[in-house]
């Protein structure tokens, strides 16, 4: 009787009614919602972007707080806030402009009005070489439009001086300051990297992890002066 009955099975088998029933092709999946949604904000980043670079290599885009890369950002401790491009950019800048309001003059007092100024329309640049041309990619920061005239000098003491020297190598080379381009712009920094330079990534990540370190960070006030920080200062000048 076994041997019938394995007859039997072998024989079911044969006809492919125990085979494993083959699965169905997956169906695509529809989803109008999402598929409007990702044309809709192609859409609107076609509208923003102008296909020309600033001078660092950044895109220049045509309108900011308007759904694209480019949004007003808080300054932490400041009560202010700048349009610049949002991620790493938008880390090392606001670190800046921090270390600035901390430790060189404080903004935003007595009611100054305009203290920074970030973005700018495209069309308001007049040379894309030019460093100023780095606000329209949302990519720049000026201190202080009003007090530091492009093509002029010595706006600062010697010791505020050291502060941005030793500011500028907490970035490590990854923002310039345009107190020292040929023509002086003492109020703008601006990022000195293009787009996915890796050591701008690396900055900002320190610079978070400083802004969650108690008494690390912009606020910690060190002693710019110390040997030390002098000469790693100077690895940037």
């Amino acid at each position: 009787m076994a041997a019938v009955g394995v007859t039997a099975v072998a024989s079911i088998s044969a006809t492919g009614l125990l085979a494993t029933p083959a699965a169905a092709a997956p169906r695509p999946l529809k989803n109008d919602k999402l598929k409007e949604a990702l044309r809709r904000a192609e859409a609107r980043h076609r509208r923003l972007r102008t296909g020309r670079p600033s001078a660092n290599g950044w895109q220049m885009q045509k309108a900011a707080d308007a759904d694209g890369d480019i949004v007003s950002m808080p300054v932490a401790g400041t009560g202010l806030a700048v349009q610049l491009r949002t991620g790493d950019a938008a880390t090392v800048l606001t670190h800046v402009i921090r270390r600035f309001h901390y430790e060189v003059d404080t903004l935003g007092r007595h009611g100054e009005p305009n203290p920074l100024k970030g973005w700018v329309t495209p069309s308001a640049v007049r040379d894309s070489r030019s460093p100023e041309s780095n606000q329209a990619s949302g990519t720049a920061v000026v201190i202080r439009p009003g007090s530091y005239p492009p093509g002029a000098r010595d706006g600062f003491t010697e010791g505020q001086r050291l502060v941005i020297r030793d500011v500028l190598a907490d970035t490590e080379g990854v923002v310039r300051w345009g107190g020292d381009d040929r023509r002086p712009y003492e109020g703008l920094f601006y990022l000195a990297v293009p787009p996915a330079d890796a050591r701008l990534a690396r900055v900002a990540a320190k610079v978070r992890a400083w802004n969650e370190a108690p008494g690390a960070g912009a606020g910690a006030v060190p002693d710019v002066a110390e040997p030390a920080r002098r000469r790693r200062a100077a690895r940037y000048l």
